[in-house]
């Protein structure tokens, strides 16, 4: 009789030897799933991951996409108004064509549409249809609320250089409201009057006087006395004054040098304005000084933010150069000097802290109307040069 393998064991086919079954089955199953996957390739069978899904935008891409919806829907809209306005009307064409053209300029340097490059199955294509038709005052109205956004967005967001460009958009798109609006006769985009904040220390001080005006108020009411106007007046003072320090941020992350050089520009600016409206007349004459007042109290408002306003620190000069008339006219003069601001507060945009930048948005916005007003060309990027300097060069 042949001797049998023990139960449960097989002999290995080269050596003969006995191999437990428990090692065999691994193999096995391994075998049986390879000649599984043969046979679902012969037959042209694949297997697949199930189909990636489309990634949830952070809050800064949040941020992103919306202000690049807002200057392609003016942009759309700009378009549109233009098949409805008739040639003749020139000056409304070509601003809207500029309008048309500055937004999808913006757009594209907030990084243009998002594509994951995903299938989704859903049409791609959803701007058109909000524009079947549009006014000129549409397109007013859409510029003014894509002012908002990207102004409050440029103060509120996390980044810097998002928050730079943001502040520069928002300020171009008020700009092109302002001017659009003028030629249709509508009413334009809401300016903010922006004004330097207080210091802390400044701001506690009013409080207290606050306080105690509110306590003689108070004695007052007691033993009434004095004309019903002059309480009324001063009631309306308080409640204004109390209204606007409410709002007023000093923006955190300024260094030093920051605000010596904003309150050397800003005066210097007040200089050279105020010396030219006492060579000047009229109308020129009474448009320098009322930026001449504007300036110089942001000069005083940023010297007392950094604590050298009269004081042996305190930055501002006696004098300042400012160009001859027959070399520089008083149009280009003031140019030249808002252009620089607006790069100013441009870049402290971009390197203050998120929500307490909102005045230096603002500052921004001022200078970029300031500009307009004073006939610069509008640009798309006022306050970023190196913006400027792309577009030249192409």
């Amino acid at each position: 009789m042949e001797p049998q393998p023990a139960p449960g064991r097989f002999a290995d086919d080269v050596t003969g030897a006995a191999v437990p079954t428990a090692q065999r089955r691994p193999v096995a199953a391994a075998a049986g799933a390879l000649l599984a996957v043969g046979i679902l390739a012969g037959c042209g069978v694949r297997l697949e991951a199930p189909p990636a899904g489309e990634p949830v935008p952070d809050s800064l891409e949040v941020v992103r996409r919306t202000a690049v919806a807002d200057a392609l829907l003016v942009a759309d809209g700009a378009e549109a108004a233009l098949e409805e306005v008739p040639t003749s009307r020139k000056r409304v064409v070509a601003e809207l064509t500029r309008i048309a053209a500055d937004s999808r300029e913006q757009a594209e340097a907030l990084g243009g549409e998002y594509d994951s490059g995903l299938a989704t199955g859903a049409p791609t294509d959803t701007q058109s249809s909000a524009w079947d038709k549009a006014t000129p005052a549409d397109v007013v109205e859409a510029l003014d609320d894509a002012a908002a956004r990207s102004r409050t967005a440029a103060g509120s967001t996390g980044d810097g250089p998002l928050a730079r460009l943001l502040a520069s958009v928002g300020a171009a798109q008020t700009v092109s409201g302002e001017r659009l609006a003028a030629l249709v006769d509508v009413a334009g985009p809401d300016v903010v009057e922006p004004r330097v904040p207080e210091p802390a220390d400044a701001a506690a001080d009013d409080e207290g006087d606050a306080g105690d005006a509110g306590d003689e108020a108070d004695a007052e009411e007691a033993t009434p006395s004095g004309s019903p106007t002059d309480d009324a007046t001063a009631t309306g003072q308080d409640a204004g004054g109390s209204s606007a320090q409410d709002d007023d941020t000093v923006p955190e992350g300024l260094t030093p040098h920051d605000l010596s050089t904003l309150v050397v520009s800003e005066d210097a600016t007040r200089y050279a304005l105020q010396l030219r409206a006492a060579i000047g007349s009229g109308t020129t004459r009474d448009r320098l000084l009322e930026r001449v007042a504007v300036h110089a109290q942001r000069a005083d408002g940023w010297a007392a933010v950094a604590g050298t306003q009269a004081t042996a620190d305190d930055p501002r000069r006696a004098a300042y150069a400012v160009p001859r008339v027959a070399e520089q006219g008083d149009k280009a003069l003031v140019i030249d000097l808002e252009n620089d601001l607006a790069t100013d507060y441009a870049t402290l945009v971009g390197t203050t802290a998120a929500g307490t930048r909102a005045v230096l948005v603002d500052l921004l916005v001022d200078s970029a109307v300031a500009l307009d007003d004073w006939g610069a060309e509008p640009e798309p990027f006022p306050g970023l040069p190196e913006q400027a300097g792309d577009d030249a060069a192409a």
